[in-house]
């Protein structure tokens, strides 16, 4: 058998591939299958894959083929800071899931300014910004007046779940210039979602997966990060251990999130607060429940505020958090064996929004009326079928 020919490509464009997956060496190799030191081999340049190894490379990082064929290592779009690492073990290895959402929410991103720029359309600055050392009340509020989000407002978003209230607090954040996409591909313990900092269309990200109240606390949590121009991947827990220096900003974005969801003034001009004692240890489950979802927080966030404020103690606040987490673990369970008795059918042009934002939806099919793109490219940028895409404008309220 004739030995397969050998694929002419830059062994730190191979490495890179990888590292930029988010795959180790040893994870890369049992994936193809292959032994580990192969696999490092190709990437000091001391052998080369075969074409058809290129190939499985290439489906494996989800890059096109040419680019495992550049001459030199591309530049990045930029470099995401990972606020979830350990003490003392530098940066966690980001995992392929989470990479590859970062990778398609900065390609969605130039997508968009590609396409504004074709139609002519002038992309505001975003000059809503914050410091680390400015009070995180105040910042909450300022948050609130940028919005026009009143307690009227909230209390008209009131519901069940806090989807209505995470909708609002979404559409409010989008029309600030702000990309807000939803990503499922990644778990609630990888990330609860990350932020792309830049002077023109900052990139928000949600783990869908989490609860709508988790996720309104995330897409505060996230724009304060790009008030402090910080791009990184967070998770919501102050409790992991971390540097001191990460520590501190995840302490304070959580701390404005907090206050600009749950304000100190509405909260103190509550009746059911007002009839609380300091440090009240009597709170009924009742009470908790309705105020959380008058604020459209979790009950956590909720009690967390009481806490900060005073209302509460510690130990009750550690208590009901364990509480929680129990009655959430067993709702989990309970919907995964619903989804798998009942499946319903997907809506298509929902889903699409959902995960998309209506900005981008708004500003494809913007380009489509205007013959700059054709639907087929409309139905591969947004993943839908062309069938799908007339309910969709209706919903992006185009047509």
């Amino acid at each position: 058998m004739a030995a397969q020919t050998r694929a002419l490509v830059k062994p730190e464009v191979l490495a890179w591939a990888r590292a930029s997956a988010g795959f180790a060496v040893a994870e890369a190799a049992n994936k193809l299958g292959i032994d580990p030191d192969r696999l490092a081999g190709w990437e000091s340049g001391e052998d080369a894959p075969s074409i058809p190894q290129l190939r499985k490379l290439a489906d494996l990082y989800k890059r096109p083929l040419a680019v495992l064929y550049l001459q030199r290592v591309p530049a990045e779009f930029q470099v995401i800071r990972d606020l979830r690492r350990l003490p003392g073990t530098g940066f966690r290895c980001l995992p392929p899931e989470l990479m590859l959402e970062v990778r398609r929410a900065q390609q969605r991103r130039e997508l968009a300014l590609e396409l504004l720029d074709d139609l002519g359309d002038e992309t505001p600055a975003f000059l809503l910004a914050a410091a680390q050392d400015e009070d995180p009340e105040m910042v909450g509020a300022r948050i609130r007046v940028a919005l026009g989000v009143s307690s009227e407002d909230q209390s008209r978003w009131s519901d069940t779940d806090g989807r209505a209230a995470f909708n609002a607090w979404r559409s409010r954040i989008e029309n600030m210039g702000v990309l807000v996409f939803q990503a499922t591909h990644f778990t609630s313990e990888q990330a609860s979602g990350f932020a792309l900092s830049e002077d023109r269309l900052p990139v928000i990200v949600i783990n869908r997966k989490d609860t709508p109240t988790r996720r309104s606390f995330s897409l505060l949590h996230e724009l304060a990060h790009l008030m402090l121009r910080v791009s990184g991947v967070s998770d919501l827990d102050a409790d992991e251990l971390r540097p001191p220096e990460d520590l501190a900003i995840e302490v304070f974005c959580n701390r404005v999130a907090a206050a600009a969801l749950v304000p100190r003034s509405g909260l103190f001009g509550d009746a059911r607060v007002a009839a609380h004692e300091a440090f009240a240890t009597d709170w009924t489950d009742g009470e908790l429940n309705e105020l959380a979802r008058d604020f459209g927080v979790s009950r956590e966030a909720l009690l967390r505020r009481l806490l900060t404020f005073g209302r509460t103690t510690d130990a009750f606040y550690r208590q009901k958090r364990r509480q929680y987490l129990e009655e959430f673990q067993v709702q989990r369970q309970r919907q995964r064996e619903q989804r798998s008795e009942n499946r319903m059918a997907r809506n298509m042009p929902r889903e699409t929004i959902s995960e998309f934002g209506r900005p981008l939806v708004r500003i494809i099919l913007g380009n489509y009326y205007q013959d700059r793109l054709t639907l087929s490219e409309v139905s591969g940028y947004l993943g839908i079928k062309t069938k799908h895409i007339a309910k969709l404008e209706q919903i992006a309220g185009v047509r």
